[in-house]
C-alpha cells in the first residue's frame, strides 16, 4: 500500500472524530433513547409517554386527550382523539412529542421491527445525552490502515443474523468478502461486507478487544468500519483501504434500546483491533 503522509492521515482522522461526535450529539439522536416497548392489540398505556397505544398488526394507533400535551412532530397539531400511522418493516417515524417548556422535550418514535410495532422514547434531557463529551478511542494506529482485496459474490447472499434485541432477527446482505493481512499475522483474514450508498462497503466484526480487560482497552461487543467504493485496476482486481481507526460503535453500545445487527458468524478476528472506538460505558 502506498505510504501516505502520517501528519495528513492523523489530521483526517481527527476531523473524522469531530464529525462523528457531533453526529452522535444530534437532537433526538441515539443518545436520547430512554425506552423500547412493543405495542399490543388492545389500547394500553406505555412507559414514559401519555396516551393509549395499540396496533392491529398493519397500523399503529394512538388515542389521547388534548390535556396529555401530545402534538404531532410533523405539523405541531395537538393529538385529540385517535391518530394512526402505518410503516413497512424496518421503517421508523418520529411521530409525536410532549413535555418541557416548549412541548418538545420527548419525541416518541414509532418503529416496525420484526414485523411488529414498537415505540421508543427519545428524551432530550437524558443524562446519556446531556453528559456526552465524546466517545473514548484508542490512539491513532497507522499500521491498522490496510489494503484489502474485494471479492464480490456473483449475487448478494442474505444471511440470517441476530440483533441487539433478542426478539428481533436481522438479515446481513453479503455482497462479497474483504481479504487482508494484519500486522504480525501470516494468514489472510476474510470479512463479509454489505454494500452501502454509491458502492461503499461496510463490515461488522468481532475482535479480541470486545469486552476485554482491562476496561480501558475494552470495546463494545461488536463494531463496524466502512470503506470507499472499491477501486478497479487494469487487471480487474478490486481493492479498498480498510482503516480500523475508523471503527465505530453501533447505537446499541450507547443504549439498551437499540436493535442493531450483529456480525455474521464468520466475521470474527482472532486479533486485538486496538484502534477506533472503545466501549463507551454509558449505561
Amino acid at each position: 500500500m502506498p505510504q501516505a503522509d502520517p501528519e495528513a492521515q492523523l489530521a483526517r482522522w481527527r476531523r473524522f472524530r469531530t464529525s462523528r461526535n457531533a453526529a452522535l450529539a444530534s437532537e433526538y439522536g441515539w443518545l436520547t433513547l430512554t425506552s423500547f416497548q412493543w405495542l399490543d392489540g388492545r389500547p394500553a398505556a406505555v412507559e414514559l409517554a401519555p396516551g393509549l397505544w395499540s396496533t392491529d398488526g398493519t397500523t399503529a394507533f394512538l388515542t389521547a386527550a388534548a390535556s396529555g400535551g401530545l402534538t404531532l412532530v410533523e405539523t405541531g397539531e395537538p393529538v385529540e382523539g385517535t391518530v394512526s400511522a402505518a410503516l413497512a418493516n424496518e421503517e421508523s417515524l418520529l411521530w409525536v412529542q410532549y413535555g418541557g417548556a416548549d412541548g418538545r422535550q420527548v419525541v416518541v418514535e414509532l418503529a416496525m421491527r420484526a414485523n411488529k410495532y414498537a415505540v421508543r422514547t427519545r428524551d432530550s434531557e437524558s443524562p446519556v445525552f446531556t453528559e456526552f463529551d465524546g466517545v473514548p478511542t484508542f490512539g491513532y494506529r497507522p499500521d491498522l490502515v490496510v489494503e484489502a482485496s474485494f471479492h464480490p459474490y456473483p449475487e448478494p447472499v442474505d444471511v440470517p443474523i441476530g440483533t441487539a434485541n433478542p426478539l428481533v432477527d436481522g438479515v446481513h446482505r453479503s455482497v462479497g468478502e474483504l481479504v487482508f493481512r494484519l500486522p504480525g499475522k501470516d494468514h489472510d483474514f476474510h470479512l463479509q461486507a454489505e454494500e452501502e450508498k454509491l458502492g461503499a462497503l461496510t463490515v461488522t466484526f468481532h475482535d479480541e478487544t470486545n469486552g476485554a480487560a482491562p476496561p480501558e482497552l475494552a470495546t463494545a461487543e461488536w463494531r463496524k468500519v466502512s470503506t470507499a467504493r472499491p477501486r478497479v485496476d487494469a487487471l480487474g482486481n478490486r481493492t479498498v483501504i480498510l482503516d480500523f481507526n475508523r471503527a465505530i460503535n453501533y447505537p446499541s453500545a450507547f443504549t439498551p434500546y437499540g436493535t442493531c445487527p450483529m456480525p455474521v458468524k464468520n466475521n470474527s478476528l482472532d486479533y486485538r483491533i486496538e484502534a477506533g472506538e472503545k466501549e463507551p460505558a454509558l449505561f
